[in-house]
């Protein structure tokens, strides 16, 4: 029982993360992840908090392992922003970029793990940077009232067509020289007798 009692404190911290907070950056800066309590790190897995915004899907994926030779093998998505900093996976260095808030987890070979929450300022669920915010707005207002003011020059332009049409038909069969309802009075000039007869 005492056994117990000692070892509840290592097992809730590692249920609930970092005791001291998530690690905090911005886009450019460079963060360490380091294992802790985990002696020999075979792996890091990393669960994105805003897995839309990099076009994931939920979950954790794998983004270093080492290799069958001892060499550590980067995910594409973190190559050349990722890096270790000792001969194993233990320390690692991160060049930070929008999207990579998330969980970083470190797992040994034994299959324990330990986590490491990063929070990049300026990451939201809905993919945009708090600067492009009201800017973005525009074209979302713009593209349907652009849309809307081709639907109406078209009808107004199709109106215009057919009240000529009908009014040219109206002159066409009709002898006489007066106005007619709906035409204006211009439009009314009789064709030469040489054209009616065809």
């Amino acid at each position: 029982m005492a056994l117990v009692l000692q070892l509840l404190p290592l097992l809730l911290s590692r249920v609930q993360g970092d005791p001291e907070g998530p690690l905090k950056g911005s886009p450019g800066d460079r963060v360490n992840l380091s294992c802790k309590d985990v002696l020999e790190p075979a792996r890091w897995a990393w669960a994105p908090s805003f897995p839309a915004c990099k076009g994931l899907s939920k979950g954790r994926r794998k983004i270093v392992w080492l290799s069958s030779s001892g060499t550590p093998v980067v995910l594409e998505l973190f190559s050349g922003r990722l890096r270790s900093l000792d001969t194993s996976i233990k320390e690692l260095e991160l060049l930070l970029s929008a999207g990579d808030s998330g969980t970083f987890f470190c797992k040994g070979q034994q299959e324990n793990e330990s986590r490491t929450v990063l929070q990049v300022l300026g990451d939201k669920a809905d993919c945009r940077a708090p600067a492009s915010t009201h800017g973005s707005e525009y074209p979302k207002v713009l593209i349907p009232l652009l849309g809307i003011g081709l639907v109406l020059g078209l009808g107004a332009s199709g109106l215009v067509w057919w009240r000529r049409r009908a009014c040219t038909m109206l002159i066409w069969t009709t002898p006489s020289s007066g106005g007619t309802a709906g035409c204006p009075q211009w439009f009314l000039v009789m064709p030469p007798l040489s054209m009616r007869l065809w």
